[in-house]
């Protein structure tokens, strides 16, 4: 499962990623943008968005592309939007 179709990509190398998981109904969308450095341009640029059945298969999407590309943690930026909060939580 990937979010960006990794073949589209002509820069195989990718240093900051913003990720956004929105929740909807019984699912989650996971938006993400991968760009190089200050170079935001369209040409150095991939997004790309797709629906994950859990929480934690978002997470996984997301996890693939950090690693794929060797991000460090401090060039990640992530967004969580839920409907109830407190219903997504473990206690």
């Amino acid at each position: 499962m990937t979010i960006v179709d990794l073949s589209a990509i002509n820069r195989p190398r990718f240093t900051h990623l913003f990720a956004r998981i929105t929740e909807e109904d019984d699912s989650y969308v996971v938006q993400v943008k991968l760009h190089n450095g200050s170079m935001t341009e369209p040409e150095n640029t991939a997004w790309g968005e797709e629906i994950a059945p859990s929480i934690e298969t978002a997470a996984e999407m997301i996890t693939a592309l950090v690693e794929r590309f060797s991000i460090p943690q401090d060039r990640i930026r992530l967004e969580i939007r839920l409907d109830d909060i407190a219903a997504n939580t473990c206690h």
